[in-house]
Protein backbone atom coordinates (compact mmCIF):
# COMPACT_ATOMS: atom_id res chain seq x y z
CA UNK A 1 0.00 0.00 0.00
CA UNK A 2 1.52 3.33 -0.97
CA UNK A 3 2.25 5.93 1.72
CA UNK A 4 0.63 9.14 1.19
CA UNK A 5 1.92 11.39 4.17
CA UNK A 6 4.61 9.85 5.77
CA UNK A 7 5.78 12.73 8.54
CA UNK A 8 9.37 11.92 10.52
CA UNK A 9 10.78 13.73 13.76
CA UNK A 10 9.03 17.06 12.20
CA UNK A 11 10.04 19.87 14.47
CA UNK A 12 9.43 23.70 14.43
CA UNK A 13 10.47 26.31 17.15
CA UNK A 14 9.82 30.05 17.32
CA UNK A 15 13.16 31.14 19.42
CA UNK A 16 12.05 29.44 23.04
CA UNK A 17 8.74 27.95 21.56
CA UNK A 18 8.34 24.91 20.24
CA UNK A 19 5.82 24.71 18.57
CA UNK A 20 6.49 21.01 17.06
CA UNK A 21 9.09 18.49 19.00
CA UNK A 22 9.47 15.36 17.15
CA UNK A 23 5.99 14.75 14.93
CA UNK A 24 5.63 11.48 13.30
CA UNK A 25 3.40 9.75 11.68
CA UNK A 26 1.55 8.57 8.28
CA UNK A 27 -1.29 7.74 6.27
CA UNK A 28 -1.90 5.62 3.65
CA UNK A 29 -3.12 6.03 0.18
CA UNK A 30 -6.75 6.53 0.18
CA UNK A 31 -7.39 7.19 4.20
CA UNK A 32 -8.44 9.81 6.26
CA UNK A 33 -6.05 10.72 9.08
CA UNK A 34 -7.31 12.91 11.73
CA UNK A 35 -4.46 14.81 14.10
CA UNK A 36 -6.78 15.64 17.01
CA UNK A 37 -5.62 17.56 19.85
CA UNK A 38 -6.76 20.68 21.43
CA UNK A 39 -6.02 24.59 20.34
CA UNK A 40 -2.44 24.85 20.75
CA UNK A 41 -1.17 21.47 20.58
CA UNK A 42 0.60 22.01 16.96
CA UNK A 43 -1.55 20.98 14.97
CA UNK A 44 -1.74 23.94 12.35
CA UNK A 45 2.14 24.41 12.46
CA UNK A 46 2.63 20.62 11.54
CA UNK A 47 0.19 21.37 8.23
CA UNK A 48 1.73 24.49 7.43
CA UNK A 49 5.17 22.42 7.17
CA UNK A 50 3.62 20.00 5.24
CA UNK A 51 1.95 22.62 3.22
CA UNK A 52 5.24 24.52 2.40
CA UNK A 53 4.14 27.53 4.77
CA UNK A 54 6.83 27.32 7.07
CA UNK A 55 10.36 25.20 6.81
CA UNK A 56 10.77 22.82 9.79
CA UNK A 57 13.27 23.31 12.00
CA UNK A 58 14.35 19.57 12.42
CA UNK A 59 13.20 16.41 10.44
CA UNK A 60 11.11 16.02 7.12
CA UNK A 61 8.24 14.81 5.81
CA UNK A 62 6.94 13.17 2.36
CA UNK A 63 3.84 14.03 0.34
CA UNK A 64 3.47 11.26 -1.98
CA UNK A 65 6.84 10.11 -1.57
CA UNK A 66 8.13 13.50 -2.02
CA UNK A 67 10.49 15.84 0.72
CA UNK A 68 9.04 18.98 1.73
CA UNK A 69 12.17 20.04 2.08
CA UNK A 70 14.10 18.84 -0.47
CA UNK A 71 11.63 18.99 -3.29
CA UNK A 72 8.81 21.17 -1.93
CA UNK A 73 7.14 22.34 -5.38
CA UNK A 74 6.80 18.40 -6.38
CA UNK A 75 5.18 17.73 -2.74
CA UNK A 76 2.86 21.00 -3.12
CA UNK A 77 1.85 19.88 -6.44
CA UNK A 78 -0.09 16.54 -4.67
CA UNK A 79 -1.54 18.64 -2.14
CA UNK A 80 -4.93 20.68 -1.70
CA UNK A 81 -5.19 23.09 1.57
CA UNK A 82 -8.24 24.00 3.26
CA UNK A 83 -6.75 26.85 5.64
CA UNK A 84 -8.45 27.84 8.62
CA UNK A 85 -8.62 30.74 7.63
CA UNK A 86 -11.41 31.77 4.72
CA UNK A 87 -8.91 32.46 1.62
CA UNK A 88 -11.61 34.46 -0.70
CA UNK A 89 -12.73 37.01 -2.33
CA UNK A 90 -15.65 38.72 -0.86
CA UNK A 91 -16.62 41.07 -3.86
CA UNK A 92 -16.39 37.96 -6.33
CA UNK A 93 -19.12 35.17 -6.95
CA UNK A 94 -18.85 31.86 -5.73
CA UNK A 95 -17.87 30.43 -9.57
CA UNK A 96 -15.29 33.56 -9.84
CA UNK A 97 -13.62 32.46 -6.82
CA UNK A 98 -13.30 29.11 -7.88
CA UNK A 99 -12.44 29.79 -11.84
CA UNK A 100 -9.81 32.69 -9.71
CA UNK A 101 -8.11 29.30 -8.11
CA UNK A 102 -8.72 27.48 -10.87
CA UNK A 103 -5.99 29.34 -13.03
CA UNK A 104 -3.55 29.47 -10.12
CA UNK A 105 -3.47 25.73 -11.01
CA UNK A 106 -3.06 26.14 -14.50
CA UNK A 107 -6.87 25.00 -15.58
CA UNK A 108 -7.78 26.79 -18.62
CA UNK A 109 -10.75 27.36 -21.33
CA UNK A 110 -13.55 24.37 -21.33
CA UNK A 111 -10.96 22.62 -18.34
CA UNK A 112 -11.56 25.29 -16.36
CA UNK A 113 -15.41 25.60 -16.92
CA UNK A 114 -15.89 21.72 -16.38
CA UNK A 115 -13.94 21.61 -13.37
CA UNK A 116 -15.47 24.81 -11.75
CA UNK A 117 -19.41 23.13 -12.60
CA UNK A 118 -18.29 19.94 -10.87
CA UNK A 119 -16.86 21.26 -7.62
CA UNK A 120 -20.06 23.56 -7.58
CA UNK A 121 -21.85 20.26 -7.38
CA UNK A 122 -19.44 18.37 -4.58
CA UNK A 123 -19.85 21.56 -2.17
CA UNK A 124 -23.39 22.32 -2.83
CA UNK A 125 -23.52 25.45 -4.00
CA UNK A 126 -24.22 25.07 -7.59
CA UNK A 127 -27.35 27.00 -7.27
CA UNK A 128 -25.59 30.03 -5.65
CA UNK A 129 -22.57 29.87 -8.02
CA UNK A 130 -23.46 33.66 -9.20
CA UNK A 131 -24.15 35.07 -5.49
CA UNK A 132 -20.59 37.43 -4.13
CA UNK A 133 -18.98 34.82 -1.10
CA UNK A 134 -19.28 38.41 1.07
CA UNK A 135 -23.15 37.37 1.45
CA UNK A 136 -22.79 33.82 2.36
CA UNK A 137 -23.19 32.57 5.70
CA UNK A 138 -19.68 31.23 7.50
CA UNK A 139 -20.48 27.93 6.11
CA UNK A 140 -21.09 28.64 3.17
CA UNK A 141 -18.08 30.44 2.73
CA UNK A 142 -15.92 27.58 4.45
CA UNK A 143 -17.44 24.91 1.39
CA UNK A 144 -16.28 27.46 -1.29
CA UNK A 145 -13.00 27.29 0.69
CA UNK A 146 -12.85 23.67 0.38
CA UNK A 147 -13.49 24.06 -3.22
CA UNK A 148 -11.25 25.59 -3.93
CA UNK A 149 -8.39 23.01 -2.87
CA UNK A 150 -10.19 20.25 -4.77
CA UNK A 151 -10.19 22.22 -8.10
CA UNK A 152 -6.62 20.27 -9.36
CA UNK A 153 -7.70 16.86 -8.50
CA UNK A 154 -4.96 16.63 -5.57
CA UNK A 155 -3.80 13.00 -4.31
CA UNK A 156 -4.02 14.91 -0.55
CA UNK A 157 -6.16 17.18 0.66
CA UNK A 158 -5.35 18.99 4.01
CA UNK A 159 -8.13 20.33 5.80
CA UNK A 160 -7.66 22.54 9.11
CA UNK A 161 -10.27 22.76 11.41
CA UNK A 162 -13.12 23.18 8.80
CA UNK A 163 -16.32 23.36 10.95
CA UNK A 164 -15.43 25.48 13.77
CA UNK A 165 -17.60 28.32 14.08
CA UNK A 166 -20.25 27.01 11.38
CA UNK A 167 -23.82 25.92 11.48
CA UNK A 168 -24.49 22.29 12.69
CA UNK A 169 -26.00 21.87 8.72
CA UNK A 170 -23.09 23.18 7.07
CA UNK A 171 -20.66 21.05 9.73
CA UNK A 172 -23.17 17.83 8.59
CA UNK A 173 -22.47 18.72 4.68
CA UNK A 174 -18.50 19.22 5.36
CA UNK A 175 -18.38 16.16 7.02
CA UNK A 176 -20.17 13.98 4.34
CA UNK A 177 -18.28 16.53 1.55
CA UNK A 178 -14.97 14.57 3.21
CA UNK A 179 -16.15 10.95 3.36
CA UNK A 180 -17.15 11.54 -0.36
CA UNK A 181 -13.76 12.71 -1.40
CA UNK A 182 -12.31 9.93 0.43
CA UNK A 183 -14.34 7.30 -1.19
CA UNK A 184 -13.61 8.41 -4.60
CA UNK A 185 -9.70 7.47 -3.47
CA UNK A 186 -8.65 10.93 -1.83
CA UNK A 187 -6.49 10.76 0.85
CA UNK A 188 -7.42 13.33 3.37
CA UNK A 189 -5.37 14.62 6.38
CA UNK A 190 -8.34 16.46 8.73
CA UNK A 191 -7.65 18.11 12.06
CA UNK A 192 -9.88 18.72 14.66
CA UNK A 193 -10.40 19.42 18.15
CA UNK A 194 -13.47 17.60 18.15
CA UNK A 195 -13.08 13.93 19.04
CA UNK A 196 -16.64 13.24 17.61
CA UNK A 197 -15.70 14.56 14.20
CA UNK A 198 -12.37 12.37 14.39
CA UNK A 199 -14.20 8.92 15.84
CA UNK A 200 -16.85 9.61 12.72
CA UNK A 201 -14.44 10.16 9.96
CA UNK A 202 -11.24 8.39 10.11
CA UNK A 203 -9.56 5.58 9.09
CA UNK A 204 -6.63 6.33 11.86
CA UNK A 205 -6.11 9.10 14.31
CA UNK A 206 -2.46 10.56 15.73
CA UNK A 207 -3.93 12.58 19.43
CA UNK A 208 -1.45 15.51 19.60
CA UNK A 209 -0.76 17.74 22.60
CA UNK A 210 1.95 20.55 23.45
CA UNK A 211 3.69 20.10 19.79
CA UNK A 212 3.92 15.81 20.62
CA UNK A 213 2.30 12.95 18.66
CA UNK A 214 1.18 11.11 21.92
CA UNK A 215 -0.32 8.37 20.56
CA UNK A 216 -1.29 7.09 16.66
CA UNK A 217 -4.14 4.33 15.50
CA UNK A 218 -7.15 3.29 14.71
CA UNK A 219 -10.20 4.12 17.16
CA UNK A 220 -10.33 0.87 18.38
CA UNK A 221 -6.43 1.20 19.35
CA UNK A 222 -6.80 4.12 21.05
CA UNK A 223 -10.37 2.89 22.63
CA UNK A 224 -7.99 -0.39 24.08
CA UNK A 225 -4.78 1.66 25.61
CA UNK A 226 -7.50 3.11 28.28
CA UNK A 227 -8.73 -0.45 28.84
CA UNK A 228 -11.69 -1.06 31.08
CA UNK A 229 -11.34 2.31 32.28
CA UNK A 230 -14.68 4.30 32.79
CA UNK A 231 -15.23 8.47 32.31
CA UNK A 232 -17.80 10.01 34.77
CA UNK A 233 -18.29 13.70 34.43
CA UNK A 234 -19.32 15.20 37.60
CA UNK A 235 -21.45 18.42 38.57
CA UNK A 236 -20.31 20.50 41.72
CA UNK A 237 -22.45 23.35 43.94
CA UNK A 238 -18.73 24.17 44.97
CA UNK A 239 -15.46 25.37 43.74
CA UNK A 240 -13.87 21.97 42.63
CA UNK A 241 -10.62 22.76 43.77
CA UNK A 242 -11.78 22.29 47.16
CA UNK A 243 -12.22 18.75 46.75
CA UNK A 244 -9.74 17.76 43.57
CA UNK A 245 -6.93 16.23 45.62
CA UNK A 246 -8.62 14.82 47.97
CA UNK A 247 -10.49 12.49 44.83
CA UNK A 248 -7.02 12.52 43.28
CA UNK A 249 -5.76 10.68 46.24
CA UNK A 250 -9.34 7.68 46.17
CA UNK A 251 -8.58 4.73 45.24
CA UNK A 252 -9.55 3.71 41.66
CA UNK A 253 -9.27 7.25 40.31
CA UNK A 254 -6.65 7.25 37.79
CA UNK A 255 -6.83 10.42 36.53
CA UNK A 256 -8.92 14.05 37.15
CA UNK A 257 -9.17 17.33 35.58
CA UNK A 258 -11.93 20.06 36.63
CA UNK A 259 -13.25 22.93 34.49
CA UNK A 260 -15.81 25.51 35.65
CA UNK A 261 -17.64 23.32 38.21
CA UNK A 262 -17.33 20.49 36.22
CA UNK A 263 -15.29 16.99 37.33
CA UNK A 264 -13.93 14.33 34.48
CA UNK A 265 -12.42 11.64 36.00
CA UNK A 266 -11.30 8.01 34.84
CA UNK A 267 -12.23 5.69 36.97
CA UNK A 268 -11.00 1.75 37.39
CA UNK A 269 -14.49 0.62 38.18
CA UNK A 270 -17.61 3.33 38.60
CA UNK A 271 -19.76 1.03 40.48
CA UNK A 272 -16.92 0.81 43.31
CA UNK A 273 -15.07 4.34 42.92
CA UNK A 274 -18.71 6.68 42.72
CA UNK A 275 -19.73 5.48 46.06
CA UNK A 276 -16.36 7.24 47.61
CA UNK A 277 -16.21 10.24 45.61
CA UNK A 278 -19.69 10.78 47.08
CA UNK A 279 -18.74 10.13 50.81
CA UNK A 280 -15.39 12.55 50.62
CA UNK A 281 -17.86 15.11 48.87
CA UNK A 282 -20.14 15.04 52.00
CA UNK A 283 -16.93 15.24 54.40
CA UNK A 284 -15.71 18.51 52.50
CA UNK A 285 -19.21 19.58 52.57
CA UNK A 286 -19.57 19.78 48.35
CA UNK A 287 -22.31 18.74 47.07
CA UNK A 288 -23.03 16.78 43.47
CA UNK A 289 -25.67 18.11 41.54
CA UNK A 290 -25.29 15.30 38.64
CA UNK A 291 -23.65 12.41 37.53
CA UNK A 292 -22.77 11.08 33.94
CA UNK A 293 -21.11 8.23 33.16
CA UNK A 294 -19.63 7.32 29.72
CA UNK A 295 -18.13 4.62 28.01
CA UNK A 296 -14.33 5.37 27.15
CA UNK A 297 -13.88 7.19 23.97
CA UNK A 298 -11.30 9.28 22.73
CA UNK A 299 -11.33 11.93 25.46
CA UNK A 300 -10.88 9.11 27.74
CA UNK A 301 -8.11 8.11 26.32
CA UNK A 302 -6.75 12.05 25.97
CA UNK A 303 -7.39 11.87 29.51
CA UNK A 304 -5.55 8.50 30.06
CA UNK A 305 -2.68 10.13 28.53
CA UNK A 306 -2.27 13.87 29.81
CA UNK A 307 -4.06 13.83 32.97
CA UNK A 308 -6.23 16.38 31.17
CA UNK A 309 -9.94 16.40 29.75
CA UNK A 310 -9.60 17.15 26.10
CA UNK A 311 -11.71 20.81 25.17
CA UNK A 312 -11.87 23.69 23.51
Amino acid sequence: MTIAIDVQSLHKSFGDLHAVQGASFKANSGEILSLLGPNGAGKSTTISMLSGLLAPTGGDAHIMGHSVTKEPEAAKASLGVVPQDIALYPDLSARENLAFWGKMYGLRGAALKIRVDEVLEIIGLADRQKDHVGKFSGGMKRRVNIGAALLHKPAVVIMDEPTVGIDPQSRRHILDNVKELNQQGMTVLYTTHYMEEAAELSHHIAIMDKGKVIAHGTHAELIKMVGEQTRIDVTLNAEAEKILDAWRATEGVAGIDSLDGKVTALVDDSNRVLPRLFDTASRQGVRITSVDIQEPNLETVFLHLTGRALRD
